[in-house]
């Protein structure tokens, strides 16, 4: 380790409760970095995934943390004891597909009352 670099353990919870990637991040790490580590370690098997990082947002303290900051810009706040293991909660939001434009009165028409085209 180098002198003065600080250290921080974190652990990530997904939405089902199951924590993943834990271990001990530099302060200098990046948010994207981060991210890039959870996308490599999600769990196989669920039934959704994140395909890329801009699927994910890390949570701490009631904050969505920026992809260009790293962990020391974030504040992580330490717990009274040295020893304490932060929690981030990993949010994962999937790219929109892109929707299907209304063109034509014909279109118009096919629309239901919450505005979705009827095929």
């Amino acid at each position: 380790m180098a002198e003065g670099e600080e250290f921080i353990e974190l652990r990530f919870r997904l939405y089902d409760g199951k924590d993943i990637a834990h271990g001990t991040y530099k302060s200098s790490m990046t948010v994207s970095t981060l991210k890039q580590k959870i996308v490599a370690e999600w769990p196989q098997g669920n039934t959704i995934t994140p395909k890329s990082i801009n699927d994910l947002k890390l949570i701490h303290a009631g904050k969505v943390l920026e992809n260009n900051q790293t962990l020391a810009d974030c504040t992580i706040t330490i717990g009274d004891l040295p020893d304490d293991v932060i929690t981030m909660h990993v949010l994962l939001q999937p790219s929109k597909s892109k929707r299907r434009t209304v063109k034509s009165k014909e279109d118009m028409q096919k629309l239901n009352r919450c505005g979705c085209i009827i095929l």
